[in-house]
């Protein structure tokens, strides 16, 4: 993925970069756009151990610090898209909509338009009760084949579902 701003921001970190040194202040909101995958709009969080490029995560707002998606979590918190390998102690940024190359499980086939879930942790998989994130559909088909590791998924602002009692 090849994304560049397009907010007219100039210098800066790069979208799919990984920086041990704060390089704008968190929370920073930029617009970015990839030939392929189109515009996305991106959020700066500080990172946690074991994120891959394409890590689900949910962070706060206090602190914008990042922890992979919970299954099945009863609280509604903002998710994103680690764009980087951005570990513990690291900044980066983090897709919060548009096409997002997204981790699932490797066992499970999603279809176009089909609701979104976690039930490992930072990854997604097709919806099951009480473990929906809000804001994000399936953007393609994948299939449960060995060494399918990714799946496009279309986000706008998402959330997990949290509590529905």
């Amino acid at each position: 993925m090849a994304y560049f701003r397009t907010d007219g921001f100039i210098g800066g970190q790069a979208i799919n970069e990984t920086s041990t040194t704060q390089k704008h202040p968190l929370g920073t909101i930029a617009k970015a756009v990839d030939p392929t995958y189109g515009e996305g709009e991106f959020i700066y969080l500080l990172g946690v151990a074991s994120t891959t490029v394409g890590s689900l995560v949910t962070y706060t707002l206090s602190s914008w610090q990042t922890a992979l998606a919970p299954v099945g979590d009863a609280v509604s918190r903002p998710v994103a898209v680690a764009m980087s390998a951005n570990v513990a102690g690291r900044y980066g940024w983090y897709q919060i909509s548009g096409k997002a190359v997204v981790a699932k499980t490797a066992t499970i086939c999603c279809v176009v338009g089909a609701g979104v879930g976690v039930q490992t942790i930072g990854l997604v998989t097709k919806t099951d009760s009480g473990k929906e994130i809000l804001g994000a559909v399936f953007a393609a088909t994948a299939s449960a084949a060995t060494g399918r590791t990714t799946v496009l998924v279309s986000i706008d602002r998402p959330r997990m579902q949290g509590r529905i009692t």
